[in-house]
Formats: structure tokens, sequence, C-alpha cells
């Protein structure tokens, strides 16, 4: 059998590295571009269905593998992969785009290192970090702030959805995302906010339903809208370091079920506290990798609270780019050159937007944050992840960008119709 090359120098990187991205959203076309330009390399994609505004790009290899998020399709799919691209002398790179992609591989990354590097953290870390109970002691322990929490067990049966010592409006989500990813049921949605008892009760009866297993999180609801959340992207190096550190402060979200909390437009911000909060946490469980943090401000108590964290790239890393660092040259460095990161003070002078100016301007409250991201779109330096200006991708691809983005004016009429995510 086949194995991956050892003993790379940097010289013969970008004629043997032979990238492998899992999931297509908008951090997978960020890799594309990064891989590119650290390498000059055409990743190959695999997604379980086709996502033409990255499927259609001239940059990647993209494959449909029909069921790729199941761990044995997933697992067949990258032993045949590795094979073959160690039998043809290439250094396959493995990345993940998505919380079951990465719990997945971190779980069989001993064997699945005979063939892939790959910066994916390890499994005892990676549970830790994303399994919710854990991250809050975590969090207790580190003196990092978050909303008061409940967990409500969806394995059993006789639970009841215990709401005592919480007021309404508040928030219901799974502690585990990635086992949430197979869970069928009607109203799904990424987060819940929930007006009143009742519905708390159907949403826990239909996770208990499904075939999830793990907790059903209630959270007090901190007020304040989008324009109150911050998101933090950093690596760590091995000894939990932090290498980079960049932190945007969001205007708007998505509000689409599915998608709720995805940053829709956020700028660069320096956020010292945000940073040391989260440099404390990632050196306390011995992280190492590339992870991201959502917080929000509570104007009641004058903190940031933290919510959650990925143990990858998130949907918005195109941030990292913007901020002036590779982050794929990063990781391809810390993980199969063994050249620990050094340390690297991010631009926070861009703007990232996913949606036209119109939805901005009609569902942004007035403030300097919204007249900084309007500025944006007036002087052209408004960044959207899917639009590689002077990349010269193919036609087909940029046509779906757009469309992609433009969607979304209709996206916000339909589930912000009162245009007000303050």
């Amino acid at each position: 059998m086949a194995s991956r090359p050892e003993n790379v120098t940097e010289r013969d990187l970008a004629s043997v590295i032979q990238p492998v991205i899992l999931g297509a959203d908008y951090s997978a076309y960020a890799y594309v571009r990064a891989f590119r330009e650290a390498y000059g390399a055409r990743p190959i994609i695999c997604a379980s269905f086709d996502v033409k505004s990255i499927s259609r790009t001239r940059f990647a290899d993209y494959r449909v593998v029909e069921g790729i998020d199941e761990p044995e399709v997933l697992l067949a799919t990258l032993r045949e992969m590795g094979e073959e691209l160690c039998s043809a002398g290439r250094l396959p790179f493995l990345v993940t785009c998505g919380d079951f992609y990465a719990r997945i591989v971190s779980q069989h990354k001993a064997e699945l290192e005979r063939w892939f590097y790959t910066p994916v953290v390890d499994f005892a870390v990676l549970d830790v970090v994303t399994q919710k109970e854990n991250f809050y002691r975590v969090c207790d322990e580190v003196g990092v702030a978050y909303p008061r929490t409940r967990f409500l067990d969806c394995s059993d049966p006789s639970a009841e959805a215990d709401d005592s010592g919480f007021t309404y409006p508040l928030v219901a989500k799974p502690s585990n995302s990635a086992a949430y990813h197979y869970a069928e049921f009607e109203g799904k949605k990424k987060v819940f906010y929930v007006d009143e008892p009742a519905e708390l009760r159907r949403i826990f009866d239909a996770l208990k339903r499904s075939c999830y297993d793990e907790s059903l999180i209630v959270q007090e609801y901190v007020g304040g809208g989008d324009s109150h959340m911050h998101a933090v992207y950093l690596y760590a190096d091995e000894h939990s370091d932090v290498s980079f550190c960049v932190c945007g402060h969001v205007g708007l979200e998505d509000h689409a079920p599915g998608a709720i909390g995805n940053a829709v437009a956020m700028a660069g911000e320096k956020n010292p506290e945000l940073e040391e909060a989260a440099a404390r946490f990632v050196k306390r469980v011995g992280y190492h990798g590339m992870g991201t943090f959502d917080a929000k401000w509570d104007e009641r108590t004058g903190t940031y609270k933290f919510l959650e964290m990925n143990a990858r790239p998130g949907r918005s890393s195109w941030i990292v780019l913007l901020a002036g660092v590779n982050f794929a040259r990063v990781q391809v460095e810390d993980v199969v050159l063994g050249r620990r990161p050094e340390r690297v003070e991010p631009s926070a002078e861009w703007v990232y937007v996913a949606a036209p100016r119109q939805v901005i301007e009609r569902c942004m409250p007035a403030g300097a944050l919204r007249d900084r991201i309007l500025a944006a779109f007036r002087e052209r330096r408004a960044s959207f992840a899917l639009d590689w200006r002077g990349g010269r991708d193919a036609l087909a691809q940029r046509l779906w960008a757009y469309v992609n983005f433009y969607h979304q004016i209709s996206k916000f009429k339909r589930y912000l119709p009162d245009g007000d995510a303050s």
C-alpha cells in the first residue's frame, strides 16, 4: 500500500501538494483561492451535491459523491483517493468545511494520516471545544463569559422541557452540531428563537423523536441585534500559542432557517478583549489548528458573551485572506514542514459582504458600522467571498456566484420582512 511522502522540502511543495477539500460552502472557495495563491495548486473538492457557484470554478476539481456526509462513504472515498494520490507521488493535504466532516476526520485521523497530511485537530480536543457542555466548562475555567445555559437530554423520552428560571424570549440550539446535521424534522433550524413555553416543548419533542440523541441547549437571550455579534478567527501552533487572530464586527446575519447566524456583512476590527479571551481558551485546552469563535456584546453587563467555537475555518474564512494572512500556507508549513508559524498582526481594514448594498441599506440599523460598510460599497472595497476579482475564474462560476449574491434580496424580504435586524 502507498503512503504519504515524508521529509518534503519547501521547494518541492508546489510540485507535489494536492489539497483535498471536504464540503462546498464559502470557506471551500476561500481555500481554493488560498491554495492557488500559495502553491498554484488545483484542489479536489468533495461534496454531497452540486453547488454551482463553487463547482463551476476552473481552479478546482469538483466531485459530487452521494452520501459523502455519512462516515462509511466518506472514509471509503478517502482511503481510495489517498491510495491513488500517494501512488502517483502526490502529497495529499486534507481540510474540512463542515462540523460533521471535521468530526469524522478527527475520529479517524490516525488511519487517514497514512495517506493525508491534515490540520484537523485531535479528537480529544475537538470533542471538548465542539460539545457545548465541555465548551462552557472551559469558559468557566478561564474566565470567559457566556449566556446562562441549561442542557436538556434529547436521548431521554421522558425528559421535559425545563425552562424554570428563564424568561422569554430565549434561545434553543443543539449542543452537537455535527450530530444535528443528520436530524430530520419539520421546522428544523440552525438556531431557534423561542417566544413561549409551548414552542420550546414542540422543539424538544421533535428532537427526541428524531435521530438526534445529544442535548438541546436552552439559553438566555442576549439582547441586541445582529450588529452586537463579533467573530474571532485564529490559528494556534503546537504550543497552543496564537499565531494570528482576525476579529470581525458583524453588521448583518442571515435570517433563513438553515443559515441563521451566518455573517452577511462584517467589518474588520482590532479587539484585544476578544483576542485575549480566545487565546486563554485555546491555551487551556491545548488547541492546535485553526478555529473560530462567535461572541455577542451584552449591553446589560458590558461584556462579550462567548457562544461557541468551531474547530475548523468558519464559513466566512475569506476574511482571513482579506486581512492579509494566507491561512492555507500557515497550515501547510506547520503540518507538513514542521515550521512554527510566526506571529502575524492582520489588517483590520477590510469589509466582507455576502449580499447587495440594497439589503444592507434596508436591514442594517443606522450607525458607524453601517456607514463604513456602505462606504466600502461606494468605493468598491466591499469583498464578496465568491467574487475572485482579478482571478479570472470561469464565466459560469461568476454567473452563479452573483445569482447567489442577488438572491439575498428576495431571501431577506421573505425572512426579514420588516427589514429590522436591530
